[in-house]
């Protein structure tokens, strides 16, 4: 059975065997991300990535909303230098840097920043009412959490182009259309569907997983040539870790291989 943690205000969070689930629990605002919230989730981010006995992470919203954007009346009034000097979304970069994989599960609105908490995460599993959008334009500014960047190199620039300056919502269906989500379940299954790929996921060597995710990253900021010289390294480096030598000679002995994450 699932272990709840209720430490949060603004989040709940629970453990089923490697799979460790963060809700995002502001129901009232529509889970608008707030400092606050976002304070309390990368602390829970990072705690699951801390903990040797997860190994993947699902971040959810809930069965009827992800997160509609961020909360904009904390905004509303703050001039450019404020802006800079708090520099809120530099926490944002602390998600970017966790070494294990996420998995969002998707109901409902994931609009504005809540589009980007989804692309930043490295799987998205997404209901059949899921509605996704960067909709800043309608209010004077442009995605601020690095929804310019995630959304242009999932979908390419022609279509990040229009979704951005038109700021209009888009279907599950027209985001796996162009490769932003992984998959879409009934909604009603959504959060089984991601905690079960997680499970999957989780039961995998952790260091292979850790290197995996890395080089994946890598060929996002760097050239082929070096990505390709990035996952070579990762590749040999795994010679080192004891699940390697457990899965060649579980391969060579037809059985079944039992990791011992190390």
């Amino acid at each position: 059975m699932p272990m709840t943690q209720t430490q949060y205000q603004y989040l709940l969070t629970s453990q089923n065997g490697r799979v460790g689930t963060i809700q995002l629990n502001r129901p009232e605002v529509l889970n608008a991300l707030s400092p606050d919230l976002m304070v309390e989730l990368v602390d829970a981010l990072e705690a699951f990535d801390a903990n040797d006995a997860i190994g993947a992470m699902v971040l959810t919203g809930g069965s009827k909303v992800f997160a509609a954007g961020a909360d904009i009346k904390r905004m509303a009034e703050a001039l450019a230098i404020d802006m800079l000097v708090m520099d809120q979304l530099a926490r944002w970069d602390r998600i970017r840097k966790l070494h294990k994989p996420v998995i969002a599960a998707i109901n409902g609105y994931a609009l504005g920043g809540g589009c980007e908490l989804a692309m930043m995460c490295d799987i998205i599993i997404a209901g059949e009412d899921a509605k996704f959008g960067q909709p800043e334009i309608g209010i004077g500014v442009i995605p601020g959490a690095g929804g310019t960047q995630r959304l242009t190199r999932a979908v390419g620039k022609a279509k990040a182009m229009e979704l951005i300056l038109t700021g209009r919502m888009f279907s599950a269906e027209e985001a796996l259309e162009m490769g932003l989500i992984n998959k879409i379940t009934p909604s009603e299954l959504t959060l089984e569907e991601a905690q079960e790929l997680a499970k999957t996921i989780a039961e995998k060597p952790a260091m292979a997983i850790r290197l995996g995710k890395e080089a994946v990253l890598k060929a996002f900021d760097t050239t082929m040539e070096g990505g390709l010289d990035y996952e070579r390294k990762l590749f040999y480096l795994l010679f080192a870790s004891a699940d390697q030598k457990e899965g060649m000679q579980a391969f060579m002995e037809k059985r079944a291989a039992v990791w011992t994450h190390a």
